[in-house]
């Protein structure tokens, strides 16, 4: 299948599932290489942007990037304008370079609206760049925490510190408390033809109880442990993963803005005892931490307490 919408990584994970032939039917009917109307005018009202590059050695790393409503655009449905950029201290910023693959998760958390674009930068400037379209495609609302963002024009960023491989007290603090992340992977140390046979960068969202990301310090530093559930096994980062095994992390202090990003490698678990720790869960992502940055006050956002997904209705918040 020389265009199928799938690269060698995540077809075999779908191969290992059993569900390869039904997975390859939906991709090809909802992965476009185009933005549909309604995905042009969700990403046109969206205050904030995830976005995930890939640096000069290889390495995926996430950010998310604020503006003013329609600082994202679609001058057509094969292209996408970002009218901002990262900050000089995001190591995300290493990754805009023309003709890089990015990804692009634009979410809505108080609607639990999300969808993804995964592309090639067309050019990049002082005051944004623009993203031409190689997949787009909707993701289901499973397990995206409800919350509301509010505006902090005050809030200015201060100095980011590094991090990793064993996490500052705060970083591990963050992790502890967090019911949300966003993983950047890609499906090689570099790519080339983004969108065919599936190559590309990708982001994900990630959520789960709070403490649902699990820490353990070992010789190398901090190893984190994610488990994953039930999805729409079209297997984008876990593909990605074994394909080639670096990930990046994102966490965001819902509160007070800050973002700590993680540069981490990665192995999938399929089965054995220490899955069985975690109810639900269909097999584990571990993630042995490399370095990282805390970027505090990054966002000149707060948020609402979370209202918990559905998966999550019996967790206290």
């Amino acid at each position: 299948m020389d265009d199928s919408p799938f690269h060698a990584g995540e077809q075999a994970l779908q191969s290992r599932c059993g569900v390869r032939e039904r997975i390859e039917a939906v991709g090809r009917s909802m992965i476009r290489d185009h933005m549909p109307e309604p995905h042009r005018a969700f990403f046109a009202n969206l205050p904030l942007l995830y976005l995930a590059t890939l640096d000069r050695s290889g390495q995926p790393w996430p950010t998310v990037i604020a503006g003013p409503r329609g600082f994202v655009s679609t001058p057509d449905a094969a292209s996408m304008r970002i009218g901002a950029l990262p900050a000089d201290d995001d190591p995300a910023a290493d990754g805009l370079r023309p003709d890089a693959a990015v990804g692009l998760l634009g979410l809505e958390p108080q609607s639990r609206r999300r969808n993804r674009m995964n592309g090639v930068l067309a050019d990049v400037g002082p005051e944004g760049f623009t993203v031409r379209v190689a997949q787009s495609f909707g993701n289901c609302p499973k397990y995206i925490q409800a919350r509301e963002p509010i505006p902090r024009p005050e809030r200015r960023p201060r100095a980011a510190r590094s991090e990793g491989p064993q996490l500052s007290e705060g970083a591990r603090a963050l992790v502890a408390r967090a019911d949300t992340l966003f993983v950047a992977s890609s499906s090689g140390a570099a790519v080339r033809d983004a969108g065919r046979g599936g190559a590309g960068v990708d982001i994900s969202h990630r959520g789960g109880r709070p403490g649902f990301v699990h820490q353990c310090r070992t010789e190398r530093g901090d190893r984190l442990t994610l488990p994953d559930y039930a999805g729409n096994r079209l297997f984008n980062t876990l593909g990605n993963v074994l394909a080639w095994p670096r990930a990046g992390l994102l966490f965001v202090d819902w509160a007070e803005g800050d973002l700590l990003q993680l540069a981490a490698t990665a192995e999938i678990q399929h089965e054995g005892a220490e899955l069985r720790a975690y109810p639900g869960a269909q097999r584990l992502l571990h993630l042995q931490v490399e370095r990282g940055w805390w970027r505090p006050a990054a966002l000149p956002y707060a948020w609402t307490a979370a209202e918990f997904a559905a998966q999550f209705a019996d967790t206290a918040a």
